[in-house]
């Protein structure tokens, strides 16, 4: 399993019921984790501190209850800092996780001794952006929301990364990928975090299953001569990650040679010892 277990500002406290408990900075937070099949004794004395809980709906979606949350907090990983404020279905604006992966192709684009050029698909608020600008890469960030994007912005901001060479695109994924490749641009270094289910912008169903291999086919014609790594990532239930393993060898290793490993992404949880799966990665090395 790829562990996130660098973070000084956020940990995974206890899980039972259907949730995590979790402290983002100063504040605890209980949400819904579809991982959490397990019942058992809530612990840890955070579980009656509570700053907000989600609580999920038997109709889908779901409500915040907060008891004493701010708008919008800060919290930071190494040298980045990341604007959170809980909006939409549960989220803060950061998956911790994603931790694991940022410290590995950190490494890579600092050991490459050569200039490194990372595109980001799926963005989001753009850690993994982030952590490739601060490795040394220049990065390009592409999602379809701008408000995602201007987020990302000002995380960049906040961590004082606004002067590094950092490209930011509020657009459709495939059809950026689509025109970079008439373009004849090339990247060092893909990220994908896409979603399981979406819409484009004519309405275009997307469903990882049937959407993923086209596009990461599609994708690895954008990775140079000498690239240096690849890197999907998913949170679709029951996906494992041999799946990722596949698609990466059948696109990228059996051009390129290097090495792929996929696994489960996870998270310590404090009161267990145990972890907590939060998706999987695919990643490719040269």
């Amino acid at each position: 399993m790829f562990i996130a277990d660098n973070w000084k500002d956020y940990e995974v406290i206890d899980t039972s019921d259907g949730e995590k408990l979790e402290r983002w900075g100063k504040y605890i937070l209980c949400r819904p984790d579809p991982q959490v099949i397990w019942q058992d004794a809530k612990k840890a004395p955070e579980w009656k501190k509570l700053n907000a809980h989600y609580h999920r709906s038997d109709k889908g979606g779901g409500e915040w209850e907060f008891f004493d949350l701010p708008s919008e907090w800060q919290i930071r990983y190494k040298d980045l800092t990341f604007r959170l404020k809980p909006f939409s279905f549960k989220h803060t604006g950061l998956f911790p996780e994603q931790a694991a992966n940022w410290d590995w192709f950190s490494k890579l684009i600092r050991e490459a001794g050569r200039p490194i050029k990372v595109l980001n698909l799926f963005a989001y608020t753009g850690g993994a952006t982030l952590a490739a600008a601060a490795a040394g890469a220049s990065v390009t960030h592409v999602d379809a929301s701008k408000g995602m994007v201007e987020w990302a912005k000002e995380n960049a901001e906040c961590s004082g990364l606004r002067d590094k060479p950092i490209r930011w695109l509020v657009d459709d994924c495939r059809k950026f990928v689509e025109r970079e490749i008439r373009r004849g641009n090339h990247y060092d270094g893909i990220i994908m975090d896409p979603p399981s289910y979406g819409r484009g912008p004519r309405g275009e169903v997307w469903k990882l299953e049937d959407a993923l291999h086209p596009f990461v086919k599609l994708t690895a014609e954008l990775l140079s001569d000498d690239p240096l790594f690849f890197l999907i990532n998913s949170y679709t239930t029951g996906f494992a990650p041999g799946v990722l393993s596949y698609l990466i060898h059948l696109e990228v290793q059996s051009r390129f040679g290097g090495s792929v490993i996929a696994d489960e992404v996870g998270l310590p949880v404090r009161e267990t010892g145990m972890m907590l799966p939060c998706g999987s990665s695919g990643r490719w090395e040269a």
